[in-house]
């Protein structure tokens, strides 16, 4: 490994440590920030595993209505131009709260921006707290990029080799039905797991050989394990109870959400589609004779909207079902507190589609063009022998 500059690295690793001892005292060390565009966090999709062998989107989706979570999401680049080399975001419940990237730290929802107009200081920890980060994880991808054999460097210069990312993902769970939290903190490099922070020993988890330079210094940090093990079991775990309080104030709106059957083609299964809904722990399902279907339905993931509601579908297969029994299905969405359920009967009346019948294709449309191809054809021959006339004629007056 390259060693690093004297210097430069004390900066560092003075920042690493100073964490602000405001910040570690109000917020933990991790205040409200943060935003990040999803396709710019290629690895995240990968990285989390809690439990083990679910994507984070597939944990969250799966938990019952009574769990909520906090996440943080932290990547720095190198290599790549027209892209910041590092971004944040923090999203509570799949809502985005606020953002950080090398240029600072602002709310991006309503609910962040009440927060900060409550308690105005809280902005100035998260701007603290974004410029701590963009200057530590600079520093973390430089010698990630030692560890792994991709820079060419000396002590005063390093020129990186191609694009690196380094990622993080990290925060808790909360279930507020038995108040049991579950945290976790996760690393990747360059698109794969790097390293994780086991909540139970406190120790890390090296995922490849590369990382157990890592491991080594960061099992030493005796500090910083200590502030952690209080952000997991404490501070987050608080901070997002205070979060979904804005949250429920800003998003649980009367709105009634919409719901509507939807088909491609006759044959295509039909789609019960919801959209504005919020919480996201809606349900919807199919039924026959009131009774649930668990054959020929296909569950669509829950997508968020622009405004902090939430979409999703079920579709119905039609090959095992006849005309006569359409009658018989319905769709039906339940929401968490809403005491009456919106159910649609199956019924080629209330289907949305843009698919025309051929018979009901406009004929007209039809005649006209094949009276215009026609006359572009007769336009074609008729000019065609008028060339080669005058073509004639021109050839005898050379031969005179």
């Amino acid at each position: 490994m390259v060693e690093d500059d004297p210097e430069e690295l004390k900066f560092y690793t003075d920042i690493d440590r100073v964490r602000s001892s405001a910040i570690r005292e109000e917020l933990g060390v991790e205040p409200l920030l943060l935003r990040v565009e999803r396709s710019q966090m290629r690895w995240l999709g990968h990285l989390v595993r809690m439990p083990p062998g679910r994507l984070p989107g597939e944990v969250f989706r799966a938990c019952p209505s009574e769990k909520h979570y906090l996440k943080y999401f932290l990547t720095a680049s190198t290599g790549a131009t027209n892209f910041q080399d590092f971004l944040a975001q923090m999203v509570a419940d799949d809502l985005q709260g606020g953002y950080c990237d090398s240029n600072g730290a602002k709310p991006r929802d309503e609910w962040a921006e009440r927060i900060i107009e409550d308690d105005p200081i809280e902005l100035k920890y998260s701007k603290d707290v974004c410029v701590h980060y963009v200057y530590t994880y600079r520093a973390h991808v430089k010698n990630l990029n030692q560890q792994f054999n991709q820079s060419e460097a000396n002590r005063y210069h390093f020129s990186f080799s191609g694009i690196h990312t380094f990622q993080r993902i990290h925060g808790c769970e909360w279930d507020d039905e038995t108040g049991k939290v579950t945290a976790f903190n996760q690393f990747g490099y360059d698109g794969e797991d790097f390293i994780a922070l086991d909540p139970e020993t406190m120790t890390w988890v090296a995922a490849k050989p590369q990382a157990l330079i890592t491991k080594r210094k960061w099992d030493n940090e005796i500090t910083y394990l200590e502030i952690k093990k209080i952000f997991n079991t404490e501070t987050c775990p608080k901070r997002l109870k205070k979060y979904l309080q804005y949250i429920q104030k800003f998003h649980q709106r009367d709105v009634q959400p919409s719901v509507f059957l939807l088909q491609k083609t006759p044959s295509s299964p039909v789609s019960c589609h919801a959209t504005g809904f919020y919480p996201k722990e809606a349900v919807m399902f199919w039924r026959k004779d009131g009774e649930k279907l668990h054959e020929e339905v296909e569950y669509m993931e829950i997508l968020p909207n622009h405004d902090g509601t939430f979409q999703r579908s079920v579709d119905l297969k039609l090959s095992s079902v006849s005309p006569e029994e359409w009658s018989r299905y319905e769709c039906v969405f339940q929401l968490p507190g809403v005491v009456e359920d919106i159910a649609i009967v199956l019924d080629t009346s209330v289907i949305r589609t843009n698919w025309v019948p051929p018979a009901e294709f406009p004929t007209g449309v039809v005649a006209g063009v094949v009276v215009v191809v026609l006359l572009l054809l007769l336009a074609s021959i008729m000019g065609y022998f008028i060339w080669k006339r005058c073509n004639k004629r021109h050839d005898e007056n050379i031969l005179l």
